[in-house]
């Protein structure tokens, strides 16, 4: 049993050069209205009790989160975006910075990944869109700033809960190209350090066909695409390029509404052969690929572990000492984690409803390099197309990939990642 909220562990990541926080940039269709949303950001948090929080340190030195009724703080954009759970944000572990028609919202990657904190957003929205135009927009899939939680919306994962059964397969990795060079580069190299991203825009009309005659998914579509354009960038010597994305368990596992990220972590590694089979070919193994890792008793094995590794950091005393226990066992980036070459995200389908009519995008913005982070809004798909290190070539090829398949697409920027990081007590 946890001592503390599944949402703490993950604070005792170690940031430096990458940052461990969620940036969503929403781009308003009418330029924002300040005062308005301040006062809508503050009403659309009350249905939101377990976001509304600061950290503090137990007598153990463990984190432990607890009510903040503190303002949610809504900033104009500045050259230095504050840290999460500074007093420039009132001790949050989230705030929102906007700029024009353009409203970022940024949130800690602690306490959830994009099954918890879209709802967040679209509810602020919602009610922002309320407050500023004096309408009920028709969007019955959002949660109302007026509604209750949903039953199991604040529950948490147990280890005693889970499925324990032999997984049905373990991924074997093999050894796919990690861009060691490039994320150094992007991390510790001042002249060439350059967090940013691309936005791409596509009609969901014109993927859902190609997928329709590809069998393929939206995932695994871009997953394919991915692929095949590093294959057009990397040497020959680089014999394995691997495709990452993450899978939410939360309804597997009986909690189909909780805010918590509860993930695993899917692998696909192409062989440079593999990549000149045709897209059906491809799109058939790649999902093939995706569903089985999505066996519950394939991904339920790695959430067992990860809670495993909590309850080990609960036995721990001392926060340097549970920081240091973390980064040296972490799932995800330890001393054993499998890496891939590219990493993809999708959050599903979301539906709007007449809320779409006021925004013109949204995209999820996070830290990495050659990560695509996927959204999609009544009849439009968006990518991010995020990289530590400005080298064209990759979304080139990305590029020169799409107009291959006839695949139409907009293009946009590039524009600064502008993430943040953490202050925590210590």
């Amino acid at each position: 049993m946890l001592k503390h909220s599944f949402d703490t562990y993950r604070l005792y990541q170690n940031e430096g050069a990458l940052s461990y926080a969620v940036r969503v940039r929403v781009m308003m269709k009418e330029t924002v209205d300040p005062a308005v949303l301040r006062l809508s950001l503050n009403t659309a948090i009350r249905r939101y009790p377990y976001f509304a929080v600061k950290a503090v340190l137990d007598e153990d030195g463990g984190y432990d989160l607890i009510p903040n009724r503190e303002p949610v703080v809504l900033l104009k954009a500045a050259e230095r975006v504050p840290q999460l759970g500074s007093a420039s944000v009132n001790g949050h572990l989230l705030f929102a910075v906007y700029d024009g028609r353009e409203i970022s919202f940024y949130i800690s990657h602690a306490m959830c990944g994009g099954r918890g904190f879209m709802p967040w957003v679209m509810t602020s929205i919602y009610q922002y869109v309320r407050d500023r135009y004096h309408v009920e927009p028709d969007a019955p899939g959002i949660r109302k700033p007026e509604s209750d939680l949903l039953p199991g919306e604040t529950e948490e994962p147990r280890l005693e809960s889970l499925p324990d059964e032999e997984p049905v397969y373990t991924y074997q990795s093999k050894n796919p190209t990690v861009l060691i060079k490039d994320y150094l580069n992007g991390m510790m190299n001042p002249l060439q350090r350059n967090p940013h991203f691309y936005l791409y825009s596509f009609s969901q009309k014109d993927i859902v066909s190609f997928i329709r005659q590809n069998d393929a998914s939206v995932a695994s579509l871009f997953m394919v695409i991915m692929a095949k354009a590093l294959d057009r960038v990397l040497p020959e010597k680089n014999q394995v390029i691997g495709g990452e994305i993450a899978h939410s368990l939360c309804g597997q596992g009986g909690l189909p509404d909780t805010h918590c990220c509860l993930l695993s972590h899917l692998h696909i590694d192409y062989e440079r052969e593999q990549l000149k089979w045709d897209m059906e070919k491809l799109g058939t193994m790649t999902r093939g690929q995706l569903i089985l890792q999505m066996d519950p008793s394939v991904s339920f094995d790695e959430l067992r572990r990860e809670l495993a590794l909590y309850e080990q950091i609960d036995r721990i005393r001392g926060l340097k000492q549970k920081k240091k226990y973390l980064k040296a066992h972490s799932l995800t980036n330890g001393k054993n984690a499998s890496h891939g070459t590219f990493y993809i995200n999708y959050t599903g389908r979301l539906d709007w409803g007449e809320l779409a009519d006021y925004v013109e995008s949204y995209v999820i913005i996070v830290e990495g390099h050659l990560l695509l982070e996927i959204t999609s809004m009544d009849d439009r798909i968006f990518v991010s197309f995020m990289q530590l290190v400005n080298k064209k070539e990759y979304t080139e090829a990305f590029e020169h990939v799409l107009a291959e398949l006839q695949i139409p697409f907009v293009k946009e920027g590039p524009y600064p990642k502008r993430l943040t990081t953490h202050r925590l007590p210590q």
